[in-house]
């Protein structure tokens, strides 16, 4: 389909505890427990997610916790404790789409940011429109934001295997994705670290500054 963009398609292979929890917080769907494998897959225009959720379902015994259809793009999200049957959910939809794995949209790092020794007053205005967990006054605060937005479910898996820090946010879909880790100095470090070598491990096509927006 080539009118069809695949702006993420990326394989988590276990969910870190933080991340299962926050899916379940913020999804409608089957709620994912940690150490489940999971599949992001994004595109544009969004209406074909229904489709590819159908694709996915019907080829494989893996369950969905989000399905997001907004103005310019779909996100899905299908997980299982069994890897290879979420691998087989991903494949069905690129056979489905005719496209391959690398034909994906590269992520691109759109802003990376630690705000150290944050201010209580910062603090408290953070936590009133977060989802995870609290952002304590003095800690340390990560915030990045790809493009696709999608990739930042990789990002923050990642991260999160990387380093002990709590997961304050996330905004898996949209034009951009965005996540906010909060912890000691050095484990911030290691996060960020960790989540951008990752990302930068991500291969597929460039989508260019603004793609699909």
């Amino acid at each position: 389909m080539a009118d069809v963009t695949l702006r993420t398609y990326i394989f988590l292979d276990s969910l870190q505890p933080q991340l299962a929890a926050f899916i379940g917080t913020t999804a409608r769907g089957f709620l994912p427990v940690a150490g489940d494998a999971s599949m992001f897959i994004e595109t544009a225009p969004g209406l074909i997610i229904n489709r590819i959720m159908d694709v996915a379902l019907k080829a494989t015994q893996a369950t969905p916790a989000i399905m997001v259809v907004e103005r310019a793009f779909g996100l899905l999200e299908i997980h299982h404790r069994d890897k290879g049957q979420v691998q087989l959910g991903g494949q069905a939809v690129l056979d489905y789409l005719g496209v391959e794995e690398s034909e994906r949209i590269q992520p691109r790092l759109v802003s990376d940011q630690i705000i150290r020794a944050v201010e209580p007053y910062h603090a408290q205005v953070i936590n009133k429109m977060r989802y995870g967990d609290m952002l304590l006054a003095g800690e340390s605060l990560l915030v990045l934001e790809t493009e696709p937005a999608g990739y930042i479910s990789f990002a923050a898996n990642e991260a999160l295997k990387a380093a002990r820090v709590k997961l304050i946010d996330a905004t898996l879909f949209g034009a951009y994705g965005r996540l906010y880790l909060s912890g000691p100095e050095a484990q911030i470090d290691a996060a960020r670290d960790a989540a951008v070598k990752r990302l930068g491990t991500v291969k597929g096509v460039a989508g260019g500054k603004g793609e699909g927006r």
